[in-house]
Parts: structure tokens; C-alpha cells; sequence
């Protein structure tokens, strides 16, 4: 008999969900999206995303509407925070691009979000339902029941074959699988903005050399600065280390220059200039928006990625700390693998077992990932003895130690 095209119901429109829903509606399965924001909002600022997520994305077609968008820097630079020094750098553009087969981009998350949702549309026929939170779910050997809730205060069910929970770092889902319980506070705070590279003076923009990717490393802190918007925008985060009692729901949040403040003297002039630009009291200047950091532990099971009929993916199942810049890029992988393990419409039974394999194929990957996210925090924030370690092992090894093969290479 032939199979029908699974009923797919996705949680969440963030770049994981919108991943999932286009990837699965490619290989001809009839999928509904459900986001409980009343639109996509330009949240979040910047994202990078490596050849191993490039490569995915231009194999579904979005290349062109990337390049619209998104940026391809040139070189990823190390330098010291307090003095200016550059500790090392890892060459991008063509010679990534040689490397592994797609470039190293840089855009905002809401223009990623908008070319993803874009794709899905046209693909799937059909919109977002957008006011749609998720209020719980039941499943059994046939099918997934998932409940939802909108402002109004009507709770619609929807059935399908199965479930993605694409719905984030404060995943329902999550909760409703397996309970058990939130992500923990890390203790770093990242201050957010962005900026446009024309309102930075000319000097400046060249001892930033604005167009690279630049992270600067100092005691408890590291700053991370790149192009964004076709390049005309810089996107700039700083994140603070030991800072006090984080706030779950209070993600971001608009703060004053009072923020900064702090960490400014004993910084390279340059970046102190940067730092600075915000705080132009000429009303119109770029805010800085703060987010407290939380994360998970890696994971340990292919069962964290879900059970039965609902898979978990991006940060609803392995939440991680920005230090190595992967966390839409581990979604978008997510998403692949899922609808690779799904197969086309023609074929596709045995959801669960199906899960199981998606489970079993990214688990150790994303695991992987935490962690070395995990270290690289330490390592970036160090002091004393460490942090003389390694930017000596940064000055002897550079492009060896920042280049990550099994990363940018794997899948």
C-alpha cells in the first residue's frame, strides 16, 4: 500500500521549527506550524553559521536568499581585550568555502527566521498559526493529540503521526515528555546591540576591522563583534561573567549604558570606543538589550531527543552556551536529520522507530557541541596562569586550535 505523507505538527517557529517545517515539507509531508507569539519577531541579534549549516541550507534551495541577507566576513580574529593584540585567526570566505564545500556566514536571526518561513510558505502552501502556545499533548501507538492555546482563551486540538518540540530553551514539550525541569542560570549575562557600521567612524572601523568576525578575550568577559545585515550593521555582544541572580522570564531586556559602564577601563581603546557608541544620549542610539545566560547539561541519551511520537530539537533539547557559536546550527542539522530519518512521503512508517534513529544519529553530536561550548567558556573568560596559556597556545597554534574539522566538516 502506499504510505500517505505523515501529518507533521511542529511547536515553535524559531529557526529549529521553521528548519524542521521546511525540511519535511520538501520530502512531501503535510506539516502545520504553531507558534505562540502573534508574529515572527525581530529578536534575538546575531547569528553565525558555519559550513556545516551553510551546506545544509543551500541544499534547500536558499542560497540565493542568504546571500541577500547575510554576510561572509573574511577572517574569524582572536585578540586580547585589555591590549589590543591579535592572538590568532582563522582565514573564512574562499578558503572555508574550499575547505568544506559552503562559506561562513553572518546575518540576524530575524532575517534567517524570515528566509526559512519564507521557503515554508511557498513549499507547504500554507502559514504559520501564529497566537498558538502549546497547552499539553497525549500520544499512543496510532497517533499524537496535541492541545493548544490561543489569547482568546479557546484550547483547539490538532492530530497528527508526530510531534516536533522546536520550542526552545523553555520548552512545553520538553516539560510534558520528560519533566525534568528547567535549564539552569550559568551565571553570564550577554549585553546585546547593533550598530550601524556607517556610525562608526572611519578610524575605528579599521582598527576593529568591522567586516571580520573579532572575539575579544579579557578576565570574566569576552566581546563578539560582526557583520550582519549584508554587511551594513554590526552586530556587537559582550558577555559578563559571575553576574547576579538571573531572571528566567526577563530574556531581554532594554538596559542603559549604566550596564557597560563597569568593565570599560582597563579595555583595548578601540573596543572601548565601541563599547562606548551606545551610550550616545542622542535618543536615537542603538540600545543595548541583556540577556541572562542559561544552559542544560550535554546530553546523555538518545532518549533526550524525545520518545514515541515527539522529537525534541534545537535548544529544546540541548540548550548550550554561545561560545561556539553553533546553537541555530545544531538546530538546522537537527531539523536535516529529522526529515533524512522521516524519508520521503512514499515511505514513511513506523514513526517512532523512526524517532528513535533520529535520537540515536544526534545525540552524541549535540553533546559534543555543549560541551565544547561549555569549555570554550572557561577558556575564553580565563585569568592568570590559564589565560597566559592560552593565548600562548593561540599565538603557536592559531588557525589549528580556532579551525574545528569535526565540526565544520561533520554532519
Amino acid at each position: 500500500s502506499m504510505a500517505q505523507p505523515l501529518r507533521i505538527l511542529v511547536a515553535g517557529a524559531g529557526i529549529g521549527g521553521l528548519a524542521t517545517a521546511l525540511a519535511c515539507s520538501r520530502a512531501g509531508h503535510d506539516v502545520q506550524v504553531f507558534e505562540k507569539a502573534a508574529a515572527l519577531e525581530p529578536l534575538g541579534a546575531g547569528i553565525q553559521l558555519g559550513p556545516n549549516v551553510t551546506r545544509v541550507l543551500h541544499q534547500w534551495g536558499l542560497a540565493g536568499a542568504l546571500n541577500d541577507v547575510a554576510a561572509s566576513p573574511a577572517r574569524l580574529l582572536v585578540r586580547s581585550a585589555r591590549t589590543g593584540a591579535e592572538l590568532g585567526q582563522l582565514r573564512l570566505g574562499d578558503n572555508m568555502a574550499k575547505r568544506y564545500g559552503a562559506p561562513y556566514m553572518t546575518l540576524h536571526r530575524a532575517d534567517l527566521q524570515g528566509v526559512l518561513a519564507l521557503a515554508f510558505e511557498k513549499s507547504a502552501g500554507q502559514s504559520i498559526a501564529f497566537g498558538h502556545a502549546v497547552g499539553g499533548f497525549t500520544q499512543d501507538a496510532a497517533s499524537v493529540r496535541l492541545r493548544l492555546q490561543t489569547p482568546d482563551g479557546h484550547t483547539p486540538l490538532r492530530d497528527g503521526d508526530l510531534l516536533v518540540g522546536a520550542d526552545g530553551l523553555w520548552s512545553k514539550v520538553r516539560q510534558a515528555l520528560h519533566g525534568d525541569g528547567e535549564p539552569q542560570a550559568t551565571g553570564h549575562m550577554a549585553l546585546r546591540c547593533l550598530i550601524r557600521q556607517s556610525d562608526l567612524p572611519i578610524p575605528l572601523r579599521s582598527a576593529l576591522k568591522s567586516d571580520d568576525i573579532s572575539v575579544w578575550l579579557g578576565p570574566n568577559l569576552h566581546v563578539v563583534h560582526y557583520p550582519v545585515k549584508g554587511g551594513e550593521w554590526l552586530n556587537l555582544v559582550v558577555v559578563l561573567q559571575n553576574t547576579a541572580q538571573a531572571q528566567p522570564g526577563a530574556w531581554s531586556q532594554n538596559v542603559g549604558a549604566a550596564a557597560i559602564e563597569p568593565i570599560l577601563r582597563g579595555l583595548f581603546s578601540s573596543l572601548r570606543d565601541l563599547l562606548s557608541l551606545p551610550a550616545q544620549p542622542d535618543g536615537n542610539s542603538p540600545e543595548w538589550r541583556k540577556w541572562d545566560l542559561f544552559a542544560r547539561a550535554p546530553m546523555q541519551s538518545a532518549g533526550e531527543h524525545g520518545f514515541g511520537r515527539v522529537a525534541l530539537l534545537g535548544d529544546a533539547a540541548h540548550p548550550m552556551l554561545p561560545f561556539l557559536a553553533q546553537g541555530a546550527g545544531m538546530a538546522i542539522e537537527d531539523a536535516a536529520a529529522l526529515a533524512g530519518t522521516l524519508g520521503p512521503a512514499r515511505d514513511a512508517n513506523d514513526v517512532s522507530m523512526r524517532l528513535e534513529i533520529f535520537g540515536r544519529a544526534r545525540w552524541q553530536r549535540n553533546a559534543r557541541v555543549q560541551a565544547r561550548s561549555h569549555r570554550n567558556a572557561q577558556i575564553f573568560h580565563a585569568r592568570g596562569v590559564t589565560r597566559w596559556g592560552r593565548d600562548a597556545a593561540m599565538k603557536l597554534l592559531g588557525e589549528r586550535l580556532l579551525d574545528v574539522p569535526w565540526l565544520y566538516g561533520g554532519r
